[in-house]
């Protein structure tokens, strides 16, 4: 084999999002995996690069009224509303069964303030087992589940204050319902976040016009699947020119192209989240097609293809050499 040529067995998978190191960018995301339990006969949960549990609350919550989900076209509307059994149950019932499995796991929370945040934050810091906290400020399903992923100022303070509080790396998931999710991320950047995920779900509703009723029960919902993987990949490279800060990839991913897409336009890693209702194996499938993938670069490493998309007025560049690091 020519030295620029790259062979996929020499291919690092190994990605490093701050403070976390993950074996591998491909990741599963909150709310689609259930606790991961439920996917222990589909998928070897040890070869992830990480899990992402259901997003928890300091409380239990019975999440919205039905109907909860509809279908949409190359997509799909949820609006579930958060439903779980609280910080407590997960601790007690969910995370002794996470903390054995080999990937690292990211425990995603969202709270109704500040405190509340903190708190959570602070809680979790006190069990081994948890490599990370992902802060959801970016749901749309609930009362004020955006409301730290829409304000600078706010998003700041509680990104600081979670960091003041928890030693563990600190996700930020960040919402595309706003004019600028640039000047959101910088504000998570600036208080201390290791990484940021991008993104939630798109603001949508679903209508039946006979009956002149919306189908969903919370009226509104978030889209997610196919039909937001533009504006996903969008989301990445504008953050991506912002800050210096690694970023995660969430928003219609299902193949390998769209696995290397969001490398490319800036993500050090991503979230398989939609695809896994209707291909629950569908993160085994890219864990074995993306060593080829990186290698078809004559790269070495997922993290020298990183941010290497070039401006459509630019020459092309050059592949990066195989040694890159």
């Amino acid at each position: 084999m020519p030295p620029s040529e790259s062979s996929p067995a020499d291919v690092d998978l190994s990605v490093q999002l701050g403070r976390l190191a993950l074996p591998n960018p491909i990741l599963v995301a909150s709310g689609t995996f259930g606790y991961a339990r439920e996917m222990e006969q589909l998928v070897d949960l040890d070869r992830l690069g990480g899990i992402i549990p259901k997003t928890i609350t300091r409380l239990p919550r019975p999440g919205n009224a039905p109907w909860r989900t509809v279908e949409a076209s190359s997509g799909l509307l949820n609006s579930i509303g958060l439903d779980n059994d609280g910080i407590d149950a997960f601790l007690e019932h969910h995370l002794p069964y996470l903390a054995r499995l080999q990937s690292p796991l990211i425990v995603s929370i969202a709270g109704r303030s500040h405190d509340e945040f903190v708190a959570m934050a602070a809680k979790l810091a006190g069990f081994s087992g948890i490599d990370a906290v992902e802060l959801n400020i970016s749901c749309p399903n609930v009362s004020g589940g955006v409301d730290f992923g829409t304000d600078p100022e706010l998003c700041g303070k509680l990104v600081a204050g979670v960091r003041g509080s928890c030693d563990l790396p600190i996700l930020a998931k960040l919402t595309p319902n706003v004019t600028s999710i640039a000047s959101i991320a910088e504000a998570a950047a600036a208080a201390g976040a290791d990484a940021l995920s991008l993104i939630n779900t798109v603001l949508g509703m679903a209508v039946d016009w006979r009956q002149r009723r919306p189908l969903l029960g919370n009226v509104l919902g978030g889209l997610s699947g196919p039909a937001i993987k533009p504006i996903a990949l969008r989301c990445v490279y504008q953050v991506s020119q912002a800050v210096d800060i690694p970023l995660v990839g969430i928003g219609g991913i299902a193949t390998i192209d769209d696995v290397m897409e969001f490398l490319v336009a800036g993500a050090s890693a991503v979230q398989i989240g939609t695809a896994n209702y209707y291909d629950p194996a569908v993160s085994m499938k890219l864990l074995d097609q993306l060593p080829a993938a990186v290698a078809s670069l004559e790269a070495t490493r997922v993290a020298s293809v990183v941010g290497s998309l070039q401006r459509a007025d630019a020459p092309p560049a050059a592949p990066p050499a195989s040694s890159a690091t």
